[in-house]
């Protein structure tokens, strides 16, 4: 068990000193490249709630045209 704790913190410690180095030579990324990465590591529940909020969208738009018709 100290071995995997011992590990952890080298891991933890290597991933700071990581992003450290990379705050420093590159700027921060922007709001869209972040949401992109999510949108890529989330995968299929991305892809839902994106098809849900579109077949919500086109609902509201086809029942106000059929309402203002």
């Amino acid at each position: 068990m100290n071995n995997l704790s011992s590990s952890t913190q080298e891991s933890r410690e290597t991933q700071t000193q990581t992003e450290t180095n990379t705050s420093k030579t590159e700027p921060k990324p922007s709001y869209v490249k972040l949401a992109m990465r999510n949108m890529v590591r989330k995968g299929a529940t991305s892809l839902k709630h994106f098809a849900l909020t579109t077949i919500a969208l086109v609902g509201i738009l086809v029942g106000l045209a059929y309402l203002t018709r």
